[in-house]
């Protein structure tokens, strides 16, 4: 039984399920549950940027509390006290996972995936089949 579950969000309709399938599992279990949203322009890279100023900045940081904002919801609204959510930065959305799970002890990861084939994976890749093959703990991937 998992007692950390870590469910990666990015704001989209399939982490939407990964976060429904989260909060399942965490109301089932009575685990402890974390959302992970990957900033992938991480605000120090940017301010050594010619490109990026201030309100570019500000810009950026709103829309990772948009993206968040529906799986805040969520949990509010499925009465988890247990839960919080992070920010890290990484330029690979499926290392920065595993590294945050592995570096923090989470017993099991949920991902979403929208990919449906395999063509589909091999021309797009997918975060969900990276995440599955590195991680050290069982991963639910939701559709």
């Amino acid at each position: 039984m998992p007692m950390k579950i870590l469910c990666a969000t990015d704001g989209s309709k399939s982490s939407e399920k990964a976060v429904a399938c989260a909060i399942d599992l965490a109301q089932g279990t009575g685990a402890q549950l974390s959302l992970l949203l990957v900033n992938m322009v991480p605000t120090d890279r940017m301010s050594h940027s010619h490109f990026w100023d201030q309100q570019l900045v500000d810009a950026a940081n709103a829309q990772m509390s948009a993206q968040l904002a529906p799986a805040i919801r969520a949990l509010k609204a499925a009465g988890l006290t247990k839960a919080d959510s992070v920010v890290v930065s990484g330029s690979n959305a499926a290392d920065a996972i595993v590294s945050y799970a592995d570096e923090n002890k989470f017993d099991h990861i949920v991902v979403g995936s929208s990919i449906r084939n395999a063509m589909e994976r091999l021309l797009v890749g997918s975060t969900a089949t990276a995440v599955v093959t590195r991680a050290h703990c069982p991963v639910t991937v939701a559709r």
